[in-house]
């Protein structure tokens, strides 16, 4: 029983496939009869929807091809699929002929139909009938624009742009409902007309290249990336077969900040799909617009020197003084503008040679307008001599510059300063905006160099006028009769008169610099740098010194210290705490001078009493040293030789393995120590006074 139950489920189930083929057969049978009489008939709506059911029921005969009569089915069906496509064509080739001086017609429901039709045939066929009516439609485009008419031109560029909007609301208002909406027929007339736009201005550019100007070239770039612009508002791009996705139409500021009241947390808006079809056909030809800004900055640069030596240097005591000069920013708002127009029109090649524009100007200001007027001699010579000094009288400004040229000083500093920052978000900018292969050739490191040697020069600069205007009372110090001194009282006039310069250049420093904390900090350390080393040598030559003497000097190097420390705030209403790294040098160097005194002022007898008290303060094993010691205490020579015999011999002997040098591991005494060994140094003299 179970295997006649089983024989029949097969019967049945081959029954049903029977009917289901032989109804198939049928309905292809039918259907290609009547897809033949739609043909000849030319019933497109009709056939578009036959067509495509005959189709997918042949579909179902595949694995039956071998049957003569299914296989002439088959080839019917083809047959009619290609005279359909034959017959579409023809259609359209003459409501749409592409010679011949008639006018092509109007849309009409047999075509529209028939391009329901040519969906389903080959897509051949659909590119064939948009190629030609795109052909044909453009076909008065050629004829009007062709290189040799007057509106061919650049300067006329506006009337293709306008002569392709009428011809699309043209195109809207007649055709727009013939073709399938799919198909996107409007984009596909645009694009096209972008491809022959750029062909064409790329020919008639090569021919009159010669009568390209910089004006005109901006002019038809401005027109056509406009032109691009309203392509991306109106389609979507998807006919675009070659989209770039380089170089967008960011309006962002390229390097100085964002523009005013941009969200940073916007997303950015999506690249232009339309940009460069037109217009990248002027990049062969922006070498013009390179060569116009290199003339341009150049004119800018001598503008910038005229208007300097015209206008002078900035004033002290005005809200100019000390700021960064205004042709910086003049010259870097240029720079934004020319990077963002450039990028605009290329993110390849011409990026790099503006690049080069860019850094060759660059160091054309840092040489021309920063360095090119750092105050280079006195204008004022005057001076404290040193017979003025010893009558502890005060002469006029010693100072090798005015305030008016430390103002002037301090506000090139401040631009070098300015300069350099905006310089390197300039690099970084540059290398957002060009091609990615291109970015490692993008470098300022150069010229970002150039403006912090402009910085080293006017910090030295204001170290060196300093600097000299304390040489002459230094000079007083060392020619001071100090083995004559009798008595210890206030500090020296050449105390006062290094306090003197130090007060009235430092301020006028500091406040012109507040805006460059950190290179008035720079400045203060390397004048302390510089000037303790020249005391400490100064002080050498101060022989030969008596106990009186020698403890006059230690009042004067404390004051001196206690100044030198309160350096960066000094003058100030606003008190600030001197940057530890500045404290730490001060301490250490003036408390080697204080060292050096109280060894002079320490008796020599014994002698191997005085050697290890040497040794132990001053921590220096160098015989030169301990030599300039003895004669500033006025040892005679054969006391010297001696003593500087005992000296080697004391000396500790250096670990095994370290290098043999001058300096000892003795530590030297905290400033703590230091301070209040001096405040009881102070309590004695007074005491004596």
């Amino acid at each position: 029983m179970s295997l006649d139950i089983k024989q029949l489920d097969h019967a049945k189930r081959h029954l049903t496939t029977s009917i289901t083929t032989l109804n198939h057969l049928h309905m292809l049978a039918g259907g290609v009869d009547s897809l033949e009489a739609m043909t000849r008939k030319r019933q497109y709506g009709e056939v578009a929807n036959l067509l495509q059911g005959v189709v997918n029921v042949l579909e179902h005969f595949h694995k039956y091809m071998g049957i003569p009569q299914i296989r002439q089915l088959s080839e019917r069906v083809k047959a009619a699929q290609s005279e359909l496509g034959t017959q579409i064509l023809a259609d359209f080739e003459e409501a749409f002929p592409s010679q011949g001086s008639k006018r092509p017609g109007g849309p009409s429901n047999v075509l529209r139909d028939a391009c329901l039709v040519a969906n389903v045939l080959d897509p051949r066929i659909k590119q064939e009938i948009i190629k030609k009516f795109i052909r044909q439609h453009l076909s008065e485009y050629l004829v009007l624009f062709q290189e040799n008419q007057d509106v061919a031109w650049l300067d006329k560029i506006d009337r293709r742009y306008a002569w392709i909007k009428r011809q699309l609301v043209d195109y809207e208002e007649k055709y727009g409902r013939m073709f399938p909406e799919e198909w996107c027929m409007t984009e596909r007339i645009a694009v096209e007309f972008c491809h022959i736009t750029r062909t064409e201005l790329a020919k008639v550019m090569r021919t009159r290249a010669k009568e390209i100007e910089v004006k005109l070239l901006l002019f038809a770039i401005q027109r056509t990336t406009n032109f691009e612009g309203l392509l991306a508002k109106r389609f979507t791009g998807c006919t675009l077969t070659d989209k770039r996705p380089e170089s967008p139409l960011d309006p962002t500021n390229p390097f100085l900040e964002d523009e005013p009241g941009e969200d940073p947390r916007k997303p950015k808006a999506p690249d232009n799909p339309f940009h460069g079809i037109v217009s990248k056909c002027f990049e062969p030809h922006l070498y013009v617009y390179i060569e116009s800004q290199d003339k341009n900055l150049g004119e800018l640069i001598d503008r910038f020197v005229a208007d300097f030596r015209t206008q002078g240097p900035p004033k002290a005591g005005t809200e100019e003084g000390g700021a960064v000069l205004p042709s910086c920013a003049d010259l870097f708002v240029y720079y934004k503008k020319c990077m963002v127009q450039c990028s605009q029109l290329s993110t390849g090649e011409p990026m790099i040679a503006l690049t080069t524009i860019f850094q060759k100007f660059l160091r054309e200001y840092a040489w021309k307008i920063l360095s090119g007027n750092l105050p280079k001699s006195s204008s004022n010579s005057g001076g404290l001599t040193i017979s003025s000094l010893l009558k502890e009288k005060e002469g006029s400004e010693a100072a090798k510059f005015t305030v008016d040229e430390l103002c002037l000083i301090c506000s090139i500093l401040s631009t070098a300063e300015y300069c350099l920052a905006t310089t390197q978000q300039l690099e970084e900018k540059l290398k957002e905006k060009v091609d990615k292969v291109l970015v490692e050739r993008i470098n300022l490191t150069g010229e970002m160099d150039t403006f912090s040697t402009v910085i080293s020069n006017s910090i030295q600069l204001l170290v060196q006028d300093l600097d000299a205007a304390c040489d002459p009372a230094l000079t007083a110090m060392s020619k001071m009769p100090w083995q004559s001194v009798e008595h210890v009282g206030d500090q020296s006039p050449y105390v006062t008169s290094i306090i003197m310069h130090i007060k009235q250049n430092v301020p006028i420093i500091r406040d012109n610099l507040a805006s460059t904390r950190k290179y008035f900090t720079q400045f203060c350390i390397k004048f302390t740098n510089s000037f303790i080393p020249k005391f400490i040598n100064h002080l050498f030559r101060c022989k030969p010194i008596s106990m009186v003497g020698a403890e006059q000097l230690l009042l004067d190097t404390h004051s001196l210290k206690t100044v030198l420390l309160d350096l960066p705030s000094i003058g100030s209403q606003v008190l600030r705490k001197a940057p530890a790294s500045y404290t730490k040098i001060v301490v250490k160097g003036m408390t080697r001078a204080e060292m050096i005194l109280k060894v002079v002022m320490a008796p020599h007898e014994p002698p191997v009493v005085f050697v290890d008290n040497y040794i132990k303060l001053l921590a220096d094993g160098n015989p030169e040293t301990f030599q300039k010691i003895l004669d500033m205490k006025g040892l005679k020579r054969s006391e010297q030789s001696s003593m500087l015999e005992l000296f080697r011999q004391r000396l500790p002997t250096p670990p095994s393995g370290a290098d043999g040098g001058p300096s000892l591991s003795f530590s030297a005494p905290t400033p703590e120590q230091e301070s209040s060994r001096i405040r009881k140094l102070e309590k004695l003299i007074k005491k004596r006074l």
